[in-house]
């Protein structure tokens, strides 16, 4: 079998105490090897090198009854479409996969507000907000405050991220507030969330 090259997209720096040298590596030597098992779910999936959503959404396990898991998928998938040509070439995919498991805070931050971002104007509203969040109560990947509605959510975001009160949340504010604030962190930083959905539903596939 063609072995296909692993491209390097980023290493990990925000690396919490605790966790460097020998234990980091391990952890970046797993991370490899998920990517590595990953590429070949690709190969697998997809010989002829475009994986469109709905093969994305068999890799992920994602079943066609579930309307939420399958508008997070679709909105994944959006924002790895570099190109928008309605397809996930091998590049693409590499450069997620990397993004996904090895990518450092300000890059997965930038990531999540493309997932926030629906329209892709560059500005959050309260609806595009509050749509994700929805989302994502709903299927449980982030839900740590369960005392609060979506909407709450969604207002609590907007108090503590929107500096100047315009209704509408730029990518400087969403960077500055994440970083200001551990909830708001938590709310907005996905990448955990998809990490723990493709070790869930992808790699058991391989």
């Amino acid at each position: 079998m063609h072995q296909w090259p692993v491209a390097t997209f980023g290493s990990r720096t925000d690396t919490t105490p605790g966790t460097m040298g020998q234990e980091e590596s391990h952890n970046e030597e797993m991370d490899l090897v998920q990517i590595q098992e990953l590429c070949i779910v690709f190969m697998k999936e997809c010989p002829s090198g475009a994986l469109h959503l709905h093969e994305l959404r068999r890799i992920f396990g994602v079943s066609s009854t579930s309307a939420e898991e399958s508008l997070y998928i679709e909105t994944v998938f959006r924002t790895f479409d570099t190109n928008q040509d309605n397809a996930l070439d091998f590049l693409e995919y590499v450069a997620a996969l990397h993004l996904i498991f090895r990518g450092n805070l300000e890059d997965r931050l930038k990531w999540s507000f493309k997932m926030y971002d629906k329209d892709g104007n560059g500005k959050l509203d309260k609806q595009e907000v509050k749509r994700l969040i929805r989302i994502l109560y709903k299927i449980k990947l982030q839900t740590n405050d369960v005392s609060m509605s979506p909407s709450e959510i969604c207002d609590r975001i907007f108090e503590l991220v929107d500096q100047n009160n315009d209704g509408q949340i730029t990518l400087s504010e969403f960077m500055e507030g994440a970083q200001k604030d551990q909830w708001v962190m938590n709310m907005l930083k996905l990448d955990v969330n998809v990490t723990g959905w493709v070790n869930q539903n992808c790699l058991k596939q391989s």
